[in-house]
């Protein structure tokens, strides 16, 4: 058995071939000079484009328009709507129908405006309090023989 000695870090070298110099493109004709592997003229011969840039088409930035405006959507009133069918399968029994009712049985979310709307059919008397009734719904509980209240 022939001893040999233990392989070490500073021994080690990369397979030859496997290491190859970087090529210095635009450094005179012999390698890569000149036009550098782009090609002859054009933009992607040349330097790179703007940001935005869209080939000569207007850019979106500048057909969108400058100033904000007004709009009213920051005014606008959001409600929480509850059905008539809805109203009949939560509270089968009838009574008082509150906001907080409605919230402590998952029909909405607390906190926020509540709008009954006349979807459906609803044959017990329900005493409803709410922020907002459309017509029908408002027919639909008087003839059911209940009371609407507006908050």
């Amino acid at each position: 058995m022939t001893d040999k000695a233990p392989l070490k870090i500073h021994d080690l070298r990369p397979a030859p071939g496997a290491n190859k110099a970087k090529i210095r493109k635009g450094r005179g004709e012999a390698s890569k000079g000149k036009t550098s592997g782009r090609g002859t003229k054009g933009t992607k011969a040349r330097n790179t484009v703007h940001l935005g840039f869209e080939g000569g088409q207007v850019p979106l930035q500048r057909r969108l328009p400058k100033l904000k405006g007004f709009s009213n959507a920051l005014f606008k009133t959001t409600y929480q709507v509850v059905n008539l069918d809805r109203l009949g399968e939560l509270f089968p029994e009838g009574g008082e129908v509150t906001v907080e009712a409605l919230v402590a049985r998952g029909a909405v979310r607390k906190n926020q405006l509540v709008k009954v709307l006349g979807t459906g059919e609803i044959s017990v008397a329900v005493n409803v309090q709410a922020h907002a009734f459309s017509a029908t719904a408002k027919e639909k509980i008087a003839a059911a023989g209940g009371s609407v209240t507006e908050l």
